[in-house]
């Protein structure tokens, strides 16, 4: 697995946030900011960097409840979502409760995409409108949300899913990325693209199902 950035399960659903280094050091990419602000604090203590930014893979309250005070603590100023996500981010129903309220103090998005060369991004709708991942070239990682984990796929059963548009969304990764992408989710343990070329069962699900 990559070393150069730092994964930390946050929340009560352990919310993947990644912590990636640009290649220059100049800046910290917060991926998912979905509990445990302080934690993710002191982690990116670790790194040298003159900014951090934060990049949102979707807007579902488990991967966005510490973004205010994350922004506070690492003096965020820029944002990154997906604009089919924004009605969503910034609904008071975004909640899970009693384990996710509303999340507070939200910071407003910076216009999408961002120019920055260090990474690529692919829209990838299906478990939300606004789904996205983030590849980095430099460190051969795709960041994928909840669109693709380890031999499964997000689910299509919430608001604004839809199996069809995932599965699509999926069959695009796949042919995309070269076989040794590594993988990094946004629950449970990263993977690489080939092994879910072999592995994945939705790559042939039914397109009028719905995934729960």
């Amino acid at each position: 697995m990559n070393r150069a950035f730092v994964t930390l399960p946050v929340g009560m659903f352990e919310v993947n946030c990644y912590l990636v280094p640009s290649p220059s050091g100049k800046v910290l990419y917060v991926i998912d900011p979905g509990g445990d602000p302080e934690d993710i604090a002191a982690a990116a203590k670790e790194f040298s960097f003159d900014e951090a930014v934060i990049l949102l893979t979707h807007a579902h309250v488990d991967h966005i409840a510490s973004v205010g005070k994350c922004a506070e603590l690492l003096k965020v100023k820029r944002l990154y979502l997906h604009p089919d996500d924004l009605e969503m981010y910034k609904s008071p129903s975004n909640a899970l409760p009693p384990y996710y309220p509303a999340a507070a103090n939200l910071l407003e998005p910076a216009q999408f995409p961002p120019e920055d060369p260090a990474m690529q991004i692919l829209h990838t709708p299906g478990h939300t409108p606004g789904g996205v991942c983030y590849h980095f070239p430099a460190y051969n990682a795709l960041f994928s949300g909840d669109t693709l984990f380890r031999a499964s796929v997000g689910r299509t059963d919430l608001p604004g899913g839809s199996t069809k548009t995932l599965l699509a969304s999926l069959k695009e990764i796949l042919s995309k990325y070269p076989d040794d992408t590594e993988v990094f989710p946004g629950h449970g343990y990263s993977t690489t693209i080939g092994y879910e070329k072999k592995n994945n069962p939705f790559i042939d699900w039914p397109a009028d199902t719905v995934i729960d």
